[in-house]
């Protein structure tokens, strides 16, 4: 079981991208050698996230008051797209730890382009119950964002280019957000969404593709997501946050 000296995270899709960088931010942290965290890192498959494990112990630089903080990082499957998976990652969890301090919700997939070629049809591309980030709202307004551009005139539109259920279901999130915010509210658990920026990652397709579109780098992500769970944007509860980011600042608009 679990030490009550320490602080439990549970990152689904932490193999990779936003997810990983911000595992090796908050092992890189400097609270991480006052407290320490155990980390549950979970990938779509337990290979998959030892893999990932393997890699965080060669890139950080352990010095000897954090060196037995390595043993806190546990592997979880959880693969989003199987309800069996999820209900063996809930059982996982239970069994190795007593509590949840953190949860990052994390894991996610960009179905508007790739669903139709695994056989999805539309109305299961908009349904299946998948995490997002996408900026929405007010940022829709602004001309300059890259997923707000015209297309050219004429028909058909290419639907998959719009990524209507991924933008969707970003809208449905905030609004869980604010539901779990008001529901949680006086049990003393803090709910937020992030909007990670536009950064390069798996989900959004090819990593030298996304740089020539402006795309950042993830580790900026991962900065913003421990700034959330040390206590830095204790005062932004129940909101969207961001890296501060002109002109929209550290709150982003709905």
């Amino acid at each position: 079981m679990s030490d009550t000296d320490t602080t439990i995270v549970l990152i689904t899709g932490a193999n990779t991208g936003i997810g990983y960088q911000t595992v090796l931010a908050l092992l890189q942290s400097t609270k991480n050698e006052q407290r320490g965290y155990t980390i549950l890192l979970g990938a779509r498959s337990e290979a998959k996230a030892i893999d990932a494990i393997a890699k965080l112990k060669a890139e950080v630089s352990y010095s000897s008051t954090i060196h037995k903080r390595m043993s806190d990082l546990i592997p979880i499957a959880v693969d989003l797209d199987s309800d069996e998976s999820i209900a063996h990652a809930f059982d996982s969890v239970r069994d190795k730890v007593d509590r949840i301090d953190v949860l990052i919700n994390n894991a996610g997939v960009e179905l508007d382009v790739f669903g139709l070629q695994k056989g999805l049809s539309t109305r299961q591309i908009f349904i299946r119950p998948y995490l997002f980030d996408q900026p929405s709202f007010d940022l829709s307004l602004d001309p300059n964002f890259i997923l707000n551009r015209s297309p050219l005139a004429g028909w058909p539109k290419p639907p998959q280019r719009e990524m209507w259920a991924y933008k969707s279901s970003k809208v449905a999130l905030n609004m869980i957000m604010r539901d779990w915010h008001r529901l949680l509210k006086n049990d003393g658990v803090k709910v937020w969404c992030v909007n990670p920026g536009f950064v390069v990652t798996g989900l959004g397709g090819e990593s030298e593709t996304l740089r020539q579109m402006g795309a950042g780098d993830p580790s900026v992500s991962g900065l913003t997501v421990r700034s959330i769970v040390e206590g830095e944007r204790d005062d932004e509860t129940g909101l969207t946050v961001q890296k501060d980011a002109p002109p929209y600042g550290v709150v982003q608009p709905w």
